[in-house]
Order: C-alpha cells, then sequence, then structure tokens
C-alpha cells in the first residue's frame, strides 16, 4: 500500500506512545483509513523529543516532521483553536502539521499559505481530541493525504 497519509499530532507533556497510539487506531477505523498508509506523524518543532511520539515513530518505524510555530500559524485551517494559539503560538498543530507534512514542500519561500487548496493535499480527518479515562495525556490528532500533483519549486 503507498504510504500517504500524513497524521498530525498535538499532545500534552507526557502522553504515552500506548495513548497516541490508539488514538490512531480508533481514528482511523472510525474513518476507514489504512493504518498502512500512515507516511509518517508530524507536529510542532516544540515536541521533536517528547517520549510518546519518538517511541511511536521508532516503533512504528515513521518520520517525525516537526515545524515551528510561526511555519504552522501560517496555515489556514479548518477548525483554529484560541487556547493553543495561546500555549504553543499557533492556532493549530495538528491540522496545520499534517497539512504541511502531506504538501512535500521542499523550500519554504512559497509561506505563508492561506487554503488547503494552495498546499494541494486532501485534507481527510479534522481535528479529534482523544482521551482515555484513567490515563494521563490527550492527544490531538488529524490527517492529510500527499495528492498526486507534483510540485516543482525552481
Amino acid at each position: 500500500m503507498q504510504q500517504v497519509l500524513w497524521v498530525g499530532i498535538g499532545c500534552k507533556r507526557g502522553t504515552s506512545w500506548q495513548l497516541i497510539d490508539r488514538a490512531i487506531e480508533e481514528i482511523f477505523r472510525e474513518n476507514q483509513l489504512f493504518p498502512s498508509a500512515i507516511a509518517g506523524i508530524a507536529t510542532i518543532d516544540t515536541k521533536a523529543s517528547e517520549v510518546g511520539l519518538v517511541e511511536l515513530c521508532r516503533l512504528r518505524n515513521l518520520p517525525l516532521k516537526t515545524f515551528s510555530a510561526q511555519i504552522l500559524r501560517s496555515v489556514c485551517v479548518p477548525n483554529p483553536a484560541t487556547i493553543t494559539d495561546r500555549k504553543v503560538g499557533t492556532p493549530s498543530v495538528a491540522e496545520a502539521a499534517a497539512m504541511l507534512a502531506a504538501s512535500q514542500l521542499t523550500s519554504l519561500t512559497v509561506f505563508p499559505f492561506t487554503s488547503i487548496e494552495e498546499l494541494r493535499v486532501r485534507f481527510l480527518v479534522p481535528k479529534q481530541i482523544f482521551q482515555l479515562q484513567g490515563q494521563p495525556g490527550a492527544v490531538t490528532l488529524a490527517v492529510a493525504q500527499a495528492s498526486n500533483i507534483s510540485i516543482t519549486i525552481y
């Protein structure tokens, strides 16, 4: 199966890889997506060493792409959150990171973006917050699909 799906993730500090994995499994099942189609995980750069994310990527053999708050905030997302903006400096982590990773752009000279269409991705799952009673942590997850349009940047 072609790996074309990018999972954008925001999570509370200390969230376990098991909780993140469970969130992915449940949301993929609910949306009839195949976990084998996951190309990688994307998040904000301040989560680059978050133990749960790093461990999940290691166990699933997936790349972890990270983006700065400045770049994430340049993406117009369907569900921005004021609280996220106050906490991390961007109104979106999961949705914006999924869309940017799926766009597979190699140059940042094309920023800022104004719409999903400009990123040339298919937005499949808007952000969903996942928690389990009795388990610490929370995961916000969104899924975007890389388009078949090839982008050449000169």
